[in-house]
């Protein structure tokens, strides 16, 4: 008997069906327990369907659609590669490379770590009227800026590109230079969650439109700077929301919204030292969120650009746009998010939020006054706080990391101040390697029954920079009491079953020495308070926060030396 698959139908169900099948898998936790609270005090549901979304949104969902699409630009977008050089030759050297290569918009971070001679202005200058740009100066004075006094009057109507600056700097005759940037960047490496950065943008945006008569002249000048983060549907969503955002912005200001350019950079505030190569798989994953959240300029860092970039890291970052925009088809379809329920859902809980905050900035009188700085920090502690925890993951830096990795000494100055979440691991290695401790892990029993303790441990010593000596699994509590004894090591964690701990902990402190730091691995409340009294230093644990766990040890070690 023959099957036709194509005649195969499966059964659709229903909410509430999944629901109660969920809430069986879940084995008695709670059905609450599988929503999630963001960073941005948004709750995400387990499942959205299309009858939730409705409900939620109603007629409101066709209007996000329907301005989402009208003010993209376009469904494509442009590559923008910074351009790097040591010297001037090797600046205009590695420009003129990017561009055979596939950049489309020449980007310049300065200062650079070059002179602006007459030349190079004049040489640049050349260059601008024949390629878009971005350039960032940290002042209105910024030498670079003389590049459009060089430009020929009959050349200025052609030249095309962004200034990105503390102010608005003033290029007069350049009409489609555009200068008024909102720029959160500055903020996203403070550590701004989504909503921040949204109602920051408009703040800006908001502060730089009372500065003109002219709304429409102003919008002509106007665009927005994101950078994303690894949180893919995030920042998808982030971007998306900014255009509905931008649509009730200037119906407040009097007028019909049009598209404006939304410019955005891979996220360095994600970045970190330690296997350089996960940056690669970070800022991939961000570039291809910006180009379906519908950003029109893309710039992607090199996965090693906190140090120092490389020929190959440059060409690895360009590729990465390339093949977005040329392999993904993404940017075939306009809107490509348009229509998930999740990211539509999210989408409108952005706006929602982020309208509101940016109606609290105006009334409090502007960025200062509200004390954005301050309501930042406290984002900021959160996440370093699930980076320590492990409640965010950081690959090959808070878990799955290189005891043996090294880093190069050399500091980008780009990025030398951004407030990466990985600082606190990166900084804990630091001490650990100071410190020069030598740490041991103490097996029980038999291999089978130790080995998903003790490896839990050893990756819990590796985001340290250790590689801790272990022994094979002692099979009597006197061989266990004699290696003790005999040792020379500072600090030892006993890995073992809980049954085994149990029997070998009180043993293991009768003879345990003053300078020895010995902690258990795993959590035993009811012995806790004995071990401890009896001279055990504490234990090991998932959810612990390791950078307070393991400098804690380097400080415990240092005084049981002194």
């Amino acid at each position: 008997m023959s099957t036709n698959m194509k005649e195969i139908e499966f059964q659709s169900a229903s909410y509430d069906q999944w629901q109660e099948e969920a809430v069986k898998a879940l084995k008695g936790k709670p059905f609450e327990s599988l929503f999630t609270k963001t960073i941005e005090n948004i709750t995400l549901e387990p499942l959205y369907t299309k009858e939730s979304l409705i409900e939620k949104l109603g007629k409101q969902l066709e209007k996000q659609v329907s301005t989402i699409r009208t003010l993209s630009q376009s469904p494509t977008f442009a590559i923008a590669q910074q351009i790097v050089g040591a010297t001037e030759e090797s600046f205009f050297a590695n420009l003129g490379e990017s561009i055979e290569r596939g950049n489309e918009v020449i980007t310049i971070y300065s200062p650079v770590s070059f002179e602006w001679t007459e030349t190079a202005i004049a040489k640049l200058a050349t260059i601008l009227t024949e390629n878009s740009f971005k350039i960032t100066v940290q002042s209105t004075d910024d030498e670079v800026l003389a590049v459009f006094d060089k430009i020929e009057a009959s050349k200025k109507e052609i030249v095309n590109g962004y200034i990105i600056a503390p102010e608005a700097v003033d290029v007069a005759g350049f009409p489609n230079v555009r200068t008024f940037a909102a720029n959160t960047i500055p903020y996203h490496n403070n550590g701004a969650n989504a909503v921040q950065e949204l109602a920051i943008a408009l703040a800006q945006a908001s502060h730089l439109a009372q500065s003109v008569e002219d709304f429409k002249a102003f919008e002509q000048k106007f665009f927005v700077q994101f950078a994303v983060d690894t949180q893919f549907f995030a920042e998808v969503a982030k971007i998306r929301a900014f255009k509905v955002l931008w649509k009730a912005f200037a119906s407040a200001f009097g007028n019909e919204a049009s598209a404006v350019p939304v410019v955005v950079e891979t996220s360095a505030r994600s970045f970190s030292k330690y296997d350089v190569y996960v940056n690669l798989l970070r800022s991939g994953n961000e570039a291809f969120s910006a180009a379906i959240g519908g950003a029109d300029v893309i710039t992607v860092h090199p996965h090693d650009s906190l140090t120092q970039t490389t020929e190959q890291s440059v060409r690895i970052a360009r590729n990465v746009s390339l093949v977005t925009k040329e392999e993904s088809h993404v940017t075939k379809v306009l809107d490509p998010a348009g229509g998930s329920y999740f990211i539509e859902s999210l989408t409108a809980d952005y706006v929602k939020a982020a309208w509101a905050m940016f109606l609290e900035i105006e009334l409090a009188g502007g960025l200062k006054a509200y004390d954005i700085d301050t309501k930042i920090e406290e984002v900021y502690n959160t996440r370093i706080k699930q980076v320590e925890t492990r409640k965010h993951t950081l690959i090959g830096t808070n878990i799955y990391a290189n005891p043996v990795d090294e880093i190069p000494t050399i500091e980008n100055k780009q990025f030398v101040d951004v407030k990466r979440i990985a600082l606190p691991f990166e900084n804990l290695r630091a001490s650990f390697e100071q410190a020069n401790l030598k740490a041991a892990i103490l097996t029980f029993g038999q291999l089978k029954n130790y080995k998903p303790r003790a490896d839990f441990v050893q990756g819990f010593f590796a985001t340290a920079g250790i590689v801790a000596d272990q022994t094979e699994g002692f099979q009597s509590i006197d061989e266990a009491k004699a290696w003790l004894a005999a040792t020379d090591y500072d600090y030892v964690v006993v890995a073992a079953t809980d049954d085994d701990t149990k029997q070998l902990i009180p043993a293991l402190l009768e003879g345990k020495k003053q300078n020895l730091v010995l902690d258990a691995a795993g959590k035993y409340k009811e012995e806790a308070e004995a071990w401890t009294a009896n001279g055990l230093n504490g234990f090991i644990f998932a959810g612990q926060n390791i950078v307070e766990k393991l400098n804690g040890v380097v400080t415990t070690v240092k005084g049981a030396q002194q």
